[in-house]
C-alpha cells in the first residue's frame, strides 16, 4: 500500500472521476439556473402580475380620506349627477330582520299521515293479540291446576317479550287484566265506565282513534312552536290547490298532541288505564303538517328582494358638503353614496384608467426596491433563488391583503405584514427589511384605499418589529420580544390617529382587536423562516447560534482527536468574531467559520504541529508529499462537512481560509533539495488550491488563521512583536492578492489589525512588554546604577545566537512552518 493510500489521499479508481465530473455539472446547472438573466426576468415578471391582481380594480375610492366628527378640508362638494341616497348598512339590516320574523312560514298539509296512523292503531292491536291470547290460556290453565300452566306461562312471557308493542310493565299487567272487562276496575265514579257489554280492549281502540281524527283535524305540525316568533303560518293543500293562513294558537306540535291526547285519557279511564293508553296513543301518532323549509326561504327572499337601499336623492348640482362643515353621519352616507353611484355609473374605460393608475403607482414603488437591491445588495438581485425568496415573502403579504380587504367585517391591521420583512433582516440583513417594510406599507396601503393612517402605523410597527431582531440570539425573541413591540407601534399609531378624530371606544376598541390578532400571528415566523431555510438552502442565524455550540458531536469529535487544532479553531474564532463586529461584518457567521475551519485536520492529525507531541511525521516524507498531505485539510475538510450536512456558507470558510498561499516550509525545503539533485519543482504543486475568498468573513478568516498560527509559533512575544507579525502578515496576504475578491477595504484592514492586535496582547499579557514598559525601564537603570558600581556595570551583550534571533523575528515574522507562508 503507498503512502497515499495510507493517508487516504489515492484517487478512488472505479467512481472518483465521473461523480466528480457529474457533480461539477450539476454545479454548474445549477449556478446557471440562478444566475440566468430570462429566469430573474420571470420572476419578476410574475413578482408584478401577482401585486396587479392583488389592487382591487372594481371599486372606487375618493381622493380624501373623511370621518364623522372631522371638518371637510377639500373644497366645496357639488353633486356632478343625480344619485339616489342609499341606506345605511344598519338600517338595511334591521328591515331584513323585522322580514325574517315577520314572514309565516309555510307548511303543507299531508294526508297520508291520517291514513297512516289509523293503519298503525289496527297494526297495533293486532299485535297486541299473541300476547292477550297466551294469557288467557295461562291463566286458565293455572284456574284448573292443569299440568301444562308452567309451560303455558313460559310461553306468555316468551310473547309478551317478544312483543313489538313498547309498554312498561306495570302498563302490560293492567292491559291484560282488564282487555277483557267491560267495566273499570276501581272505577271512581260513573263517568269513568265503559259502555255496557263493551270490552276495554275495544274501547280503547274506538277512544285511541277518535282522539288522533280529531287531533288531525286540528292539525300536528312537525316541529317545535317555540322555533318561530311568527303567530301566523301558511297551510296549503297540494292534494286540493288551497292555501290559507293560521294561527299558529289553533296548531298544536307532537308535544302538545300527546298532552292533550293524555289528558282525554284520564277524562274516561283511571289511572291505570290512562296510562296504557297514553303509551299506545304515542306509538301511533304523528304530525300531518310538514314545515317546508325551501318554500319559506324562497318567500322570505323575494320580499327581501324587494327591499329598497336608497331614501331619497340628491339632486345633480346640489352642494353635498361645504368646505370647514363638520361631517356627520348623514353627510357621510351622502359621500358614500356618491361613491357607489360612481362605480356604478362608470365606464369600462374609467375603470380600466383608474386600475392602470394604481398599476403604475404599484411598478413605481417596487421600481425603488429593485434599484436598491441592484445597487447595494447585487448579490441578492443577481441570484435568483434569493431574488424569488425576496419576492415571495412579499407577494404573499400582498395576497393577504387582498383577500383581507374584500371582506369588508375584518380590518386590514389583521394582516401581519412585519412578517416579511422579520424574516428578510434574519436572512439578510436589516437595510433589506426596511425597504421591504416600506414597499410593503405603501403596496397594502394602495391596496387598502389610499389610507394613510394604515400606512403609517405599519411603516412603524414593522420598522420597529424588524429592529428587534437584527441581532437576534434567542427564539423567545420571536414569542415575546418582537410580538409585543409590533402590538404596541401599532397601539400608538393608531391611538394618535384616533385623537385627531375620535370615533368611539368600540372603533378603537375592534381595530386594537384586530392588531393583537396580527401579534399573535408573528409567532408564526419562526417556523417560516426554518421553511424558507429548507426550501432556498439559505442559512439563518438560528442555524449558526446551533452550530457555533461546542458540544456538538462534530466539535467533540475535533477535540478529541485533534486537540491542538480545536484549540487553534477556538482562538481563530475569537479573533474573526472580533474583527468582524468591528468592521461590521457577520460576527457570528465569522465566529462559526473558525470553529470549523479546519476540522479537515481530523483525518490527520499527528502530521500538524499543534498536534505533535513527540517525533515529526514530516521526516519520513519528502517535501512535496508533505505538503500534499497539509493541503489535503482543505478538501477532506469539505468532504467531513458536506457528510455532516454543515451549511454551504460555512463550507466556503473551510474551501478559501488559504486561498491560493503558498506552503513555504516546503517550498523552501524543497528547493534545497532541489539544488541539490538539479531536480526542477513546480510552485504549483506547494500552493492551496483556492478558491480565494470572496466575502468579508471568509476574507478576515483568512487573516485571523494566519496570524494566530504565527502568533503561537512566537518566542517571548512582546507589544512591538505582535505589533509587527500582524502587520507584516496581513501586508503579505494583501500584497499576494489573496484578498482581492473580498470587498474588504484598507480602513477594514486597519480595524481588523487594531482588534487583532488587542486580543493577541491580551492572550500574551503575562509575558508581553508595552513600549511605555521599556521607557520606564530605561529611565530606572540609571539611577539603578549610581547605587553601586557592581550594579552599574552595562549587562553583557547577547549571544550571537540571541541576536540573531531577534533580529530575524523582526525582520520576518514566524510562522506556523507547515501550513502558513
Amino acid at each position: 500500500m503507498s503512502i497515499l493510500e495510507k493517508l487516504g489521499l489515492a484517487p478512488k479508481k472505479d467512481k472518483g472521476a465521473p461523480v466528480i465530473g457529474e457533480k461539477k455539472k450539476k454545479q454548474e446547472q445549477a449556478s446557471s439556473l440562478r444566475n440566468n438573466i430570462y429566469v430573474r426576468i420571470l420572476i419578476i415578471a410574475g413578482f408584478l402580475v401577482i401585486l396587479a391582481a392583488s389592487v382591487p380594480h372594481t371599486s372606487y375610492q375618493e381622493p380624501v380620506n373623511y370621518r364623522v366628527g372631522e371638518p371637510w378640508r377639500a373644497d366645496n362638494l357639488t353633486a356632478p349627477f343625480t344619485f339616489p341616497i342609499q341606506k345605511d348598512q344598519e338600517t338595511i339590516e334591521q328591515e331584513r330582520e323585522e322580514i325574517r320574523t315577520s314572514t309565516p312560514p309555510i307548511y303543507n298539509v299531508n294526508h297520508d299521515a291520517e291514513i297512516r296512523s289509523q293503519s298503525n292503531i289496527d297494526s297495533l292491536f293486532q299485535k297486541l293479540q299473541p300476547v292477550l291470547n297466551s294469557y288467557e290460556q295461562w291463566q286458565k290453565a293455572r284456574q284448573s291446576n292443569a299440568e301444562s300452566a308452567s309451560k303455558d306461562s313460559l310461553r306468555f312471557v316468551r310473547f309478551r317479550n317478544n312483543s313489538p308493542v313498547q309498554l312498561t310493565n306495570r302498563a302490560w299487567n293492567t292491559l291484560l287484566e282488564n282487555y277483557r272487562q267491560t267495566e273499570i276496575i276501581n272505577q271512581p265514579a260513573n263517568t269513568k265506565s265503559a259502555p255496557v257489554n263493551e270490552f276495554i280492549g275495544a274501547y280503547l281502540k274506538s277512544q285511541l282513534e277518535n282522539i288522533t281524527a280529531e287531533l288531525f283535524n286540528d292539525g300536528i305540525i312537525n316541529v317545535v312552536k317555540n322555533n318561530f316568533s311568527s303567530e301566523e303560518i301558511i297551510v296549503r293543500d297540494l292534494k286540493e290547490y288551497t292555501e290559507r293562513t293560521r294561527n299558529m294558537a289553533t296548531l298544536r306540535d307532537l308535544s302538545e298532541a300527546k298532552e292533550y291526547a293524555q289528558h282525554q285519557f284520564s277524562n274516561t279511564f283511571n289511572e291505570e288505564m290512562s296510562e296504557v293508553a297514553s303509551q299506545l296513543f304515542n306509538q301511533v301518532i304523528q304530525p300531518n303538517i310538514i314545515f317546508d323549509e325551501k318554500e319559506t326561504q324562497a318567500h322570505i327572499n323575494k320580499a327581501l328582494s324587494s327591499i329598497s337601499l336608497s331614501k331619497g336623492a340628491v339632486a345633480q348640482g346640489q352642494v353635498i358638503i361645504r368646505r370647514g362643515d363638520i361631517v356627520t353621519e348623514q353627510k357621510l352616507n351622502m359621500l358614500q353614496s356618491l361613491a357607489d353611484a360612481r362605480v356604478q355609473n362608470a365606464s369600462d374605460v374609467e375603470r380600466w384608467l383608474r386600475y392602470g393608475g394604481d398599476i403604475l403607482a404599484v411598478i413605481a414603488i417596487v421600481t425603488i426596491f429593485f434599484f436598491y437591491l441592484f445597487l447595494y445588495r447585487r448579490h441578492i438581485f443577481m441570484n435568483n433563488s434569493m431574488l424569488l425568496l425576496v419576492l415571495l415573502a412579499m407577494a404573499i403579504i400582498a395576497v393577504g391583503s387582498s383577500i383581507v380587504y374584500e371582506l369588508e367585517s375584518i380590518s386590514s391591521y389583521i394582516v401581519p405584514v412585519a412578517i416579511a420583512p422579520i424574516i428578510l433582516t434574519i436572512i439578510f440583513d436589516s437595510r433589506v427589511g426596511l425597504l421591504a417594510t416600506i414597499t410593503l406599507a405603501l403596496i397594502t396601503g394602495l391596496i387598502d384605499g389610499n389610507n394613510f393612517e394604515y400606512v403609517t402605523a405599519t411603516t412603524v410597527a414593522c420598522s420597529l418589529g424588524l429592529f428587534s431582531v437584527r441581532d437576534i440570539k434567542k427564539r423567545s425573541q420571536f414569542f415575546f420580544t418582537t410580538p409585543g413591540i409590533v402590538f404596541l407601534s401599532y397601539t400608538v399609531v393608531i391611538l394618535a390617529f384616533s385623537m385627531t378624530s375620535f370615533n368611539g371606544w368600540s372603533t378603537l376598541g375592534n381595530e386594537l382587536f384586530f392588531v393583537a390578532i396580527n401579534a399573535i400571528f408573528i409567532l408564526f415566523t419562526y417556523p417560516l423562516i426554518l421553511l424558507f431555510e429548507k426550501a432556498f438552502k439559505v442559512t439563518t442565524d438560528f442555524t449558526l447560534l446551533e452550530l457555533s455550540d461546542t458540544n456538538l458531536p462534530l466539535l467533540k469529535k475535533l477535540m478529541t482527536d485533534a486537540p491542538g487544532t480545536f484549540h487553534h479553531s477556538l482562538q481563530v474564532s475569537n479573533l474573526a468574531e472580533a474583527a468582524a463586529g468591528a468592521i461590521g461584518a457577520n460576527s457570528l457567521l465569522c465566529r462559526v467559520g473558525g470553529l470549523y475551519h479546519d476540522i479537515g485536520k481530523m483525518e490527520n492529525p499527528g502530521y500538524f504541529t499543534e498536534n505533535q507531541t513527540e517525533g515529526n511525521e514530516h521526516d519520513k516524507l519528502k517535501p512535496r508529499m508533505s505538503a500534499l498531505v497539509i493541503k489535503a485539510h482543505v478538501s477532506n475538510g469539505v468532504k467531513i462537512a458536506r457528510e455532516h450536512k454543515l451549511p454551504e456558507v460555512v463550507i466556503d470558510f473551510i474551501e478559501t481560509h488559504h486561498g491560493t498561499s503558498l506552503i513555504k516550509f516546503f517550498w523552501d525545503k524543497a528547493k534545497e533539495q532541489a539544488d541539490a539533485d538539479k531536480k526542477e519543482i513546480r510552485e504549483e504543486d506547494f500552493r492551496y488550491d483556492g478558491p480565494l475568498p470572496q466575502t468579508k468573513e471568509t476574507g478576515i478568516l483568512l487573516l485571523a488563521d494566519c496570524v494566530e498560527a504565527s502568533s503561537r509559533a512566537m518566542k517571548d512575544p512582546n507589544y512591538q512583536k505582535i505589533e509587527n507579525l500582524i502587520d507584516k502578515m496581513i501586508d503579505a496576504r494583501v500584497n499576494e492578492g489573496q484578498l482581492s475578491n473580498t470587498p474588504l477595504t484598507f480602513q477594514d484592514l486597519t480595524a481588523i489589525k487594531e482588534t487583532f492586535l488587542n486580543i493577541l496582547v491580551g492572550i500574551y499579557h503575562s509575558r508581553v512588554e508595552y513600549p511605555e514598559d521599556k521607557e520606564s525601564k530605561q529611565k530606572e537603570e540609571p539611577s539603578k546604577a549610581k547605587e553601586s558600581k557592581r550594579d552599574s556595570q552595562a549587562a553583557p551583550a547577547p549571544s550571537p545566537t540571541e541576536e540573531q534571533e531577534e533580529k530575524e523575528s523582526e525582520s520576518s515574522p514566524p510562522v506556523d512552518k507547515y501550513y502558513n507562508s
